[in-house]
């Protein structure tokens, strides 16, 4: 049986305002800049640069004009399009199109280099080889199968497949082998190598023929499991020969490129353009914190709007189209300063915000020793600006600070906290600076393994388990001690 009753509920909601200021505080500079230059363009009622008074200041608020237009019905606010009142329907296409101009006349752009991929690159190679129409269709097919990096990952029994289902032709394993040596020909040297060993081979066979080039080729050749794990014990005795011999070997092989297809000038990589949004100077010996100018930009409510508003409010014909325009004008002001305000608010919570990170790390950007950073994470500076810790994230995991030490990520400086000897509270950044320089300083002869190394930090007192060790040293992008060997 339906029945109707009366429940209380109490809920919390983010109004549209608080959720458009969580945006802005999240984006870096650029994106910064973007975005108000989205909302310029979508809000006529913004405009940029210096404004001698503010328009709100006057006496045109918004509840005189609901009593102007206010004719006994509900009005439902709702986005109004700005085409419904500027609409060229009703002009003559003849004013809206110039006459001044030919049909003969030419276009004349400026032409764009659209800039040759690796593998047209290759494919240009290709072309100026003698082959027949099989061999044509394959080398092409082996072309167009090279990653970025310059190797064909795949089983020539796969291809063979390949080339018969997609393009209809029907060859050997061998036939394929033959035509692949056609392709590892071309530059760069080493393209078109199916694995790290074969790249080698190829870089290295293209070199002059010295002791050194024949010495490593034989080893990749024939020791290449033991090379690549750095066993060099069992190379000078597999191979009869000196350390001397094995060191020149090795920097020949050193001095090859593992990746040839990264080596192409024709690439076009994505280069991520760091803007700082902060800069810390020291200035007699005392941190001073700035925000980046682009971050403050100038801008204003459109005092043309405002009198617009004016203006119908002083007509004394209340049309309905005239309420349409005046709901119109009201959102874009009313849009344009609680845009002009979030801004405001953007600026003030990034500045308190790196400015308790700036004072909580003081050692470390007094100094620029990372052994000197102390522990910190979200909720330290939380507390202390009495923020969200959400909004504290926001700041810090897409900002950037320029200090005399570089350009950092501010949420490098978060770390957790471990105990040392003493009972003190040190961060882990410290640890593993301490534990990179430690291997940074090691006899490369005879590497410190993982077990060492804990003893090592112990002595300098910091208790850490070998496991934890080896996290850091994956964290450093460190190899294991074997693989760091050197002779």
């Amino acid at each position: 049986m339906l029945k109707q009753q009366l429940n209380f509920k109490l809920s919390q909601k983010l109004s549209p305002q608080q959720i458009q200021l969580m945006k802005l505080i999240q984006l870096p500079t650029q994106a910064f800049e973007q975005r108000i230059s989205q909302e310029m363009n979508e809000n006529p009622a913004l405009e940029g640069g210096k404004d001698e008074g503010d328009p709100f200041d006057e006496d045109l608020s918004n509840e005189d004009y609901d009593d102007d237009f206010n004719d006994g019905t509900e009005v439902i606010e709702t986005e109004i399009n700005v085409d419904d009142y500027l609409s060229d329907d009703e002009t003559p296409s003849y004013k809206l199109s110039a006459n001044n101009y030919s049909a003969d006349d030419e276009e004349k752009e400026m032409p764009y280099a659209s800039g040759t991929s690796f593998n047209q690159f290759l494919m240009q190679q290709l072309s100026t080889y003698r082959l027949d129409e099989e061999e044509e269709e394959i080398a092409k097919f082996l072309v167009g199968s090279v990653d970025e990096s310059g190797y064909i990952r795949r089983d020539l029994i796969d291809i063979v497949d390949d080339l018969a289902f997609t393009q209809n032709v029907y060859t050997s394993e061998e036939k394929i082998e033959k035509v692949l040596c056609i392709v590892q020909d071309l530059d760069p040297a080493g393209v078109g190598a199916r694995g790290l060993q074969e790249c080698l081979l190829l870089q290295l066979e293209r070199k002059e023929a010295t002791p050194a080039v024949a010495l490593a080729i034989s080893i990749l050749e024939d020791s290449f499991d033991h090379f690549s794990k750095k066993h060099y014990k069992k190379l000078l005795q597999k191979f009869d020969i000196s350390e001397d011999q094995l060191r020149s070997a090795i920097h020949e092989v050193e001095s090859l490129n593992p990746k040839p297809g990264g080596t192409y000038s024709g690439n076009t990589r994505m280069v991520e353009h760091v803007v700082p949004d902060f800069a810390i100077t020291i200035v007699d010996g005392k941190l001073e914190l700035t925000l980046n100018g682009r971050n403050a930009p100038e801008l204003h409510v459109s005092r043309e709007y405002t009198n617009m508003l004016k203006g119908y409010k002083e007509s004394k014909e209340k049309s309905r189209s005239q309420k349409d325009a005046v709901q119109f004008i009201k959102q874009k002001l009313d849009a344009a300063k609680w845009f002009i305000d979030a801004i405001k608010q953007r600026q003030q919570t990034l500045f308190v915000t790196m400015n308790a990170i700036m004072h909580q790390q003081e050692e470390y950007f007094l100094s620029g020793d990372e052994r000197k950073l102390r522990p910190m994470i979200l909720k330290d500076i939380a507390d202390k600006i009495s923020m969200d810790i959400s909004t504290v994230s926001r700041v810090a995991n897409s900002k950037y600070v320029d200090t005399p030490y570089g350009t950092r990520l501010i949420k490098d400086f978060f770390s957790e906290s471990m105990k040392n000897d003493q009972g003190e509270d040190v961060s882990t950044k410290e640890i593993k600076k301490i534990l990179e320089i430690t291997i940074g300083e090691e006899n490369k002869r005879k590497p410190l393994t993982d077990d060492k190394l804990a003893k090592i930090l112990k002595e300098k007192g910091y208790p850490i388990a070998r496991r934890t060790i080896a996290k850091y040293r994956e964290q450093l992008d460190l190899p294991v001690a074997r693989l760091r060997k050197e002779i």
